[in-house]
């Protein structure tokens, strides 16, 4: 059975009697379907116009769960918003981009995704919407695990929200894989840092992905950051900094190359902040 509402009320009526798989863009869900053939009831959310777009309000920026990655590059973003920018542009080819949506990489919960590393590093929250309530919670708990996340069945993911204090800071993104273009990350590492008027670290967020069944932020050396001068960012980390991450082997690379690159990737991100400090 394929169902293709046209408005989310629609939709959200459907998942309440029929639960379905839910198709956006289509760019993971078509590549990891057994014999190109999908099981049950299939959710097209493609024409739900109201999924769709970025705004902004005083406090957040708005990304509809249906917004492309080429649509938000083209989007003017604040600074900021570079790490996430830096993100969109490594995911798949141009065609994976125009086509594939920020809320369908965030709900395939890959520990390899790139928009969730960058988004985390953001304090991003989603909204969760079901025929009977509309919830919000941050993406840290949203993404549970290795494609597991907090989304119940009845439920469809209309809008991602990133706090609007994070517009003016300093933001890096860099990904470390087989190869230049079109590669699966072996490490990735989202950095944002905020600046007081003295030039000192006000707030800091650090995400690490491909290291552990989710991207996880460092929040010791988030703290650690704090109050901090433009020149000693880079020098700061140390291995305990990174003992939450737990890094696998796999045909990409070994668990403890990834937990060296992870270290390297950081201090690089925090130095390629510090010099946007100003």
């Amino acid at each position: 059975m394929f169902l293709r509402p046209g408005t989310l009320d629609e939709a959200l009526q459907t998942l309440a009697h029929t639960p379905a798989t839910i198709l956006a863009g289509g760019t993971d869900l078509f590549p990891a379907t057994p014999g190109s053939q999908l099981k049950g009831p299939v959710l097209d959310i493609s024409a739900i116009v109201e999924l769709k777009g970025i705004h902004v309000t005083p406090d957040f920026f708005h990304i509809g769960a249906r917004t492309t990655w080429s649509e938000l590059l083209a989007f003017p973003l604040p600074r900021g918003f570079d790490g996430l920018r830096a993100a969109a542009r490594e995911i798949g080819s141009i065609q994976i981009q125009n086509q594939g949506t920020v809320a369908g990489n965030i709900c395939n919960a890959s520990p390899a995704a790139d928009g969730a590393a960058a988004l985390m590093a953001l304090d991003a929250e989603v909204s969760l919407a079901s025929n009977k309530s509309i919830r919000s919670l941050p993406l840290a708990n949203f993404i549970q695990g290795n494609r597991k996340t907090a989304r119940q069945s009845d439920e469809i993911l209309t809008s991602i929200r990133v706090p609007r204090r994070w517009q003016n800071s300093a933001s890096s993104f860099l990904k470390l894989g087989a190869r230049r273009y079109l590669v699966i990350s072996i490490v990735m590492v989202a950095a944002n840092l905020l600046f007081d008027d003295s030039g000192r670290v006000q707030e800091a967020a650090v995400c690490v992905g491909s290291c552990s069944a989710k991207a996880l932020r460092l929040s010791e050396l988030e703290r650690a950051l704090v109050a901090l001068p433009v020149d000693a960012i880079a020098h700061i980390p140390h291995s305990g900094h990174f003992a939450s991450l737990a890094p696998i082997d796999d045909i990409r690379a070994t668990a403890e190359y990834r937990q060296e690159a992870a270290q390297t990737l950081v201090r690089r991100a925090l130095a390629d902040c510090a010099g946007k400090a100003h």
